[in-house]
């Protein structure tokens, strides 16, 4: 026979190269694929790429009702979701350097590019539910991280003061806090809307029943448990009362 007959050692170190190859093959289709990809586990943490996925213009809940968001909570809410890693070319959160030439370019030039957007960042970051103010504290936040030196506006000024709108702060502080009790009537607390069940306490004015809820009553601690402002406490009472009457 002209064909001899291969040892078994030989069709081993066959079917290990057959092996070795195809491992080879499949790590350098894997490469290709992946070619041109830096990963960043910063940038691909969990919290990151929720961030990233989170749709534009969508805030995060914060206690404070809109209009009297600080500076920090604006941008935990919405701002870190690029600036926390310097995604899209934003500058990154507390990076001297990345900031020093937008700071060096002065306030009025600063809150231009964050309210009206600028590059890749869209007007307000995407955020439409930002007031001005809002918006002003966080570019000073950010920016005083960086080295600069600017004063946020305060919280409840003349936008605070507007922003306390009892259809409005009002609402917000009752679907965080009172519904829990005036929602159902429970623990004797007079029922949102029930007409019959406020009367008497209307009859006390608003004043009173802001004193009286602020002190607590009956069942109810002080200022309903609430821990904002109390003028925004106030926005609340008068919402309750403006479903009653």
């Amino acid at each position: 026979m002209s064909n001899e007959t291969k040892a078994p050692g030989q069709i081993v170190t066959i079917l290990l190269g057959i092996v070795v190859l195809v491992v080879v093959g499949i790590w350098l289709l894997a490469k290709l694929a992946t070619s041109g990809f830096d990963v960043n586990a910063e940038v691909m943490s969990k919290e990151a790429v929720a961030a990233r996925l989170k749709p534009v213009g969508e805030s995060v809940a914060s206690d404070a009702p809109p209009g009297m968001r600080t500076g920090q909570q604006v941008y935990t809410g919405i701002c870190i979701s690029c600036h926390g890693a310097g995604l899209a070319g934003a500058p990154k959160f507390g990076d001297a350097g990345a900031w020093a030439p937008r700071v060096a370019q002065g306030w009025d030039t600063l809150v231009k590019h964050a309210l009206e957007g600028f590059n890749a960042m869209p007007a307000k970051g995407g955020a439409a539910d930002l007031s001005d103010d809002e918006l002003k504290r966080a570019v000073a936040y950010m920016g005083n991280a960086a080295g600069g030196q600017f004063t946020e506006p305060p919280v409840g000024g003349a936008e605070g003061a507007a922003a306390a709108d009892p259809a409005v702060v009002g609402k917000k502080v009752y679907a965080s806090v009172c519904m829990a009790c005036h929602d159902s009537g429970a623990a004797g607390a007079p029922k949102f809307g029930d007409k019959a069940a406020w009367a008497p306490r209307l009859a006390k004015g608003l004043d009173g029943l802001v004193a009286s809820a602020t002190k607590g009553l009956n069942a109810m601690p002080a200022k309903g448990g609430y821990s904002g402002s109390d003028a925004e406490f106030k926005a609340a009472v008068e919402y309750l009362t403006n479903a009653a009457k």
